[in-house]
């Protein structure tokens, strides 16, 4: 029976959060024109993206036992046994999360903030520099993201453990006590839905649809085409070619 508790409440309300930001932000930049006026919407989902990543960074090092960077399997042959076993088949039990696990959230993390840096700097007047690079580490989050989802079936199928369930009630089965967690910290899990709710408000509030600029701490960020300044550009040119044709 599933009921010992292994993942609390804010490193589960955090994988869903990033999951769905990331999807959102990946599916306008695939399906909308970075020209439209909504192609603003992934810069916004990018920057709350970025900062529901700095959330998870800090809990990692001062949540419960298995929100803990430090819990992570990251030894090189803790991850060779564990493909090992899934292919013979042969079972080990890992209370938080497994090396395959381990290694793919820290990659996705660090792809995340990678992605918010460059979208940052390309927001700030530096996009050509940045874009290419951007667009990779985004390729490179997706690969990251279908190999662990695939990993997670892969893993169900062969042990027949549905461990993507934990993600969602924070149990498993079959641990010692010692292996547990008391407490699955639900105030901090409102806190962090507040924090990530209030920078989400913050966003909304200042960013300026009209010029698709966002006043971001200070700093005016050009999240979208400002087709009122390439009107006033070509308006510019033409104002020039009509005086040197009277000329």
């Amino acid at each position: 029976m599933r009921n010992q508790q292994v993942y609390d409440l804010p490193i589960r309300i955090f994988h869903w959060i990033f999951s769905t930001l990331f999807v959102a932000a990946f599916m306008i930049a695939k399906t909308i024109d970075d020209e439209s006026a909504n192609f603003s919407y992934h810069m916004l989902a990018g920057l709350l993206l970025g900062f529901t990543i700095m959330l998870r960074i800090i809990w990692g090092f001062v949540g419960s036992k298995y929100s803990r960077f430090s819990s992570f399997a990251l030894k090189p042959q803790d991850l060779f046994s564990y493909f090992r076993n899934i292919l013979s088949g042969e079972k080990k039990k890992w209370a938080g999360h497994n090396p395959a696990s381990s290694w793919a959230t820290l990659a996705m993390l660090g792809f995340g903030l990678a992605l918010g840096v460059t979208g940052y700097l390309m927001t700030s007047g530096q996009k050509e520099t940045f874009e290419d690079v951007h667009e990779l580490l985004a390729n490179g989050f997706l690969i990251t993201v279908l190999l662990h989802i695939a990993g997670v079936i892969l893993h169900s199928i062969r042990h027949r453990d549905v461990i993507a369930l934990s993600m969602v009630d924070g149990a498993k089965s079959g641990l010692n006590q010692n292996e547990t967690i008391s407490n699955s910290r639900p105030v901090f899990a409102l806190v962090f839905v507040g924090l990530i709710a209030l920078f989400a408000l913050y966003l909304g509030r200042n960013f300026n649809p009209a010029n698709q600029t966002i006043n971001l701490f200070g700093n005016t960020l050009q999240l979208g085409e400002n087709e009122n300044d390439e009107l006033d550009q070509n308006e510019g040119v033409e104002s020039k070619d009509k005086d040197d044709d009277d000329d």
